[in-house]
């Protein structure tokens, strides 16, 4: 059993989503706007958001990128939109799945069972003694928190995903197809999925692909999380050295 917000603005098809997700048990609210389904996730807690994009107020686009800055909640979207790039440009932007409209409710539980297992894996399980550190960073799986040198770091849900599961391998160079199968639970996708994460996540890190300090993209192999090399002495200019 889940507890689920329906946001779409067809009333036909809100009111046969509810139906069915309540018989198969799962506690259901829904809403119509972008508006009100934020304000619904500010003020309870749900296990997964069914977001249609084309609603009234505000494109779905937008309101996913609005729901990702107050809950990282998993969101399957329902689109009519079938451009394949509009739906990598969605996944990157934090989207969990996605749904192709028009489709079963029987496809939509599939979904939803796929998202929640992910969800609740990436979760829980997990004791508290296992605090990751890697130099200056700390990843507590349990908590979901993260830090770099004593502040808190502000990650997405699947920013944080990324980072704790290189987190337990540091050093290790981690093929991109271990992590689309592991963090994204896809077996295949494109690597632009993740270098934009990637990406995302130095910019917090303070830091470029081009002055990695703790992700190190290995080109053609995959990603390795270490901890920065200890600063190394300036080289004294010529004519400087002390006397022996």
């Amino acid at each position: 059993m889940a507890s689920v917000l329906v946001v779409e603005d067809d009333q036909f098809v809100r009111s046969a989503l509810i139906r069915h997700l309540t018989d198969a048990a799962h506690t259901v609210r829904s809403v119509g706007t972008a508006l009100e389904a934020l304000r619904e996730v500010a003020h309870h807690r749900f296990d997964v958001v069914v977001l249609d994009l084309g609603l009234p107020d505000l494109d779905g686009s937008e309101a996913l990128k609005m729901l990702r800055g107050i809950t990282d909640v998993p969101v399957i979207i329902a689109t009519a939109r079938d451009d394949e790039t509009e739906i990598v440009r969605l996944l990157n932007a934090g989207a969990d799945d996605y749904l192709t409209k028009p489709f079963s409710v029987e496809h939509l539980s599939a979904r939803m069972a796929a998202v929640l297992r992910r969800s609740r894996a990436n979760g829980g399980g997990i004791p508290a003694s296992s605090v990751l550190r890697v130099g200056g960073l700390t990843v507590d799986p349990l908590r979901r928190q993260a830090e770099l040198d004593g502040a808190r770091l502000d990650l997405t849900r699947r920013e944080f995903d990324l980072l704790a599961f290189l987190a337990r391998r540091p050093g290790v160079v981690v093929p991109r197809r271990e992590l689309l199968a592991q963090v994204w639970q896809q077996s295949y996708g494109d690597d632009q999925t993740i270098d934009v994460h990637l990406s995302w996540l130095r910019r917090k890190l303070g830091e470029t692909a081009a002055r990695p300090r703790y992700l190190h993209t290995l080109r053609g192999v995959g990603v390795k999380l270490e901890p920065p090399a200890a600063d190394v002495p300036a080289a004294r200019p010529p004519g400087t050295e002390p006397a022996r």
